[in-house]
């Protein structure tokens, strides 16, 4: 049996068996086979994000492609008419050439392996479906230049019909123990001064949350890779949780005090399912206003007792030393 996290040889087969996998209702199909060839993780469906797109290639109005990618056609076409728009016109504008779009998904699944928070696989998969974005040439208001083929200021926007089946694309595996091991290393001294997302994830098994069950059950981490001034990679990571489509709404009044205020933050945790939440939330996010934490002090010491003893001990550490993730 493989184990989990699963063996360089063993995850490189289901990498390549990703791309082939046709996406699939609750994606049962991929779930399956990542199950089957890495058993002792037990991966399962936890986020998606959509909206985003990348550019495409190029068709015809028959429907034969004529390029996957319309940036590298347009370079070779474009030399080949010597960086001359009437040129470029005179070879294709009256092909009626229609430029597609990748329109996107991003899939999270996660597969605990610890009890830790940080113990978990997470596993991200794009889900990819080619449409029609719009013409190459705008007859009623023609490119002046080699940009405005890629980007025109005013396009003919096409109707988005799909002209190919969805497919996934294998994007990345991220072992979160590692992660928070390498943010442990560049933290500043000082345990309070950890890392944010260490800290929080510190946070979370102390607090409310390990009652909820493992981290990874509530929520996942983005990653983005940038560089410093000095051209280093630095990661930086992000909770985002599970349950942010239900929570966005609940009406916060900061200004409120005393007992309404402790049943407004009770009535959060319930929604969420869990102890503490009303603090995880504000740390991440904006789902909970970062003002109510004064607030919520100012009951304490004014000697209400509606936040646990392990609630008002992550409430005191914040309002000493704040920060968000």
């Amino acid at each position: 049996m493989n184990g989990c996290p699963p063996d360089e040889p063993t995850w490189n087969r289901f990498i390549q068996e990703i791309d082939h996998l046709p996406p699939r209702p609750h994606h049962s199909g991929l779930l399956d086979t990542a199950n089957a060839r890495m058993p002792a993780c037990r991966f399962r469906y936890a986020y998606s994000r959509g909206g985003w797109h990348r550019m495409g290639g190029v068709i015809g109005t028959d429907g034969q492609r004529v390029a996957p990618e319309l940036e590298s056609w347009l370079d070779t076409e474009w030399a080949a008419g010597q960086e001359d728009m009437e040129a470029f016109l005179l070879r294709h504008g009256e092909d009626a050439l229609q430029v597609t779009r990748h329109a996107g998904q991003t899939h999270f699944f996660v597969a605990p392996y610890g009890p830790g928070p940080a113990e978990f696989l997470q596993l991200e998969v794009e889900e990819l479906q080619e449409v029609l974005d719009r013409l190459l040439i705008n007859p009623e208001s023609l490119p002046a230049d080699r940009e405005e083929l890629s980007e025109p200021l005013a396009p003919a926007i096409l109707p988005h019909q799909p002209v190919g089946p969805p497919r996934y694309r294998y994007r990345r595996l991220v072992d979160m123990g590692r992660i928070a091991a390498r943010g442990a290393g560049n933290a500043p001294t000082g345990p309070v001064q950890a890392w944010p997302l260490n800290r929080f994830m510190a946070e979370w098994q102390r607090g409310g949350g390990a009652d909820a069950g493992h981290f990874c059950d509530r929520w996942i981490i983005t990653l983005r890779e940038h560089a410093d001034p000095y051209g280093n990679l630095e990661t930086s990571a992000k909770p985002v949780s599970l349950l942010g489509r239900k929570l966005r709404h609940f009406h916060w009044q900061p200004d409120l005090r005393g007992v309404p205020l402790g049943d407004l933050v009770h009535a959060f945790d319930r929604a969420a399912g869990h102890g503490s939440a009303w603090y995880f939330h504000m740390v991440a996010g904006a789902l909970v206003p970062r003002e109510l934490a004064y607030g919520l002090m100012d009951d304490w010491q004014a000697g209400f007792r509606y936040l646990s003893e392990r609630d008002a001990r992550l409430l005191a550490g914040w309002v000493d030393n704040p920060y968000a993730v």
